[in-house]
């Protein structure tokens, strides 16, 4: 297979993976941790008209979802990418990123939690995502 279409496979597999990681943990949020009384969650109106309601419990599930899925999407692309791997865990990366960054303008959350979302949840998880799918693929990694 050709090498551009291998890391475009990589980068399109990682960050569908990725993003049904990332709507899944968002999905069980609610059951883990209930919104605040009165705030509606079912639309992108009623999260952002609620958001004042959250507390600082409130935001664990998003920064874990961002995170955990920017790392499974970054370790997906690697694993596949082969030798192009830092390239299309990268890009990965970056998409998420860029998602996190379009995500503080349209919601209003508090400033606390997007300097900590954006500094922490997308470039290191994948780095550690790239890390892993490396060892992976030189048979570093080894059970028990």
């Amino acid at each position: 297979m050709a090498k551009s279409l291998r890391v475009l496979l990589a980068v399109v597999l990682g960050f569908v993976v990725g993003s049904v990681v990332n709507m899944a943990l968002i999905t069980i949020s609610g059951s883990v941790i209930p919104p605040p009384a009165n705030a509606d969650v079912t639309t992108m109106d009623g999260l952002r008209a609620s958001l004042h309601l959250f507390e600082p419990k409130h935001f664990i599930f998003p920064f874990l979802a961002h995170s955990v899925g920017t790392f499974v999407g970054a370790l997906v692309a690697g694993l596949i990418g082969e030798n192009r791997s830092v390239v299309a865990a990268s890009v990965v990366g970056g998409l998420f990123l860029l998602g996190g960054i379009a995500n503080t303008f349209m919601l209003p959350a508090p400033t606390w939690f997007v300097a900590v979302d954006l500094l922490f949840a997308y470039v290191p998880a994948a780095w550690f995502g790239l890390v892993l799918a490396l060892r992976i693929r030189q048979g570093g990694v080894h059970g028990g």
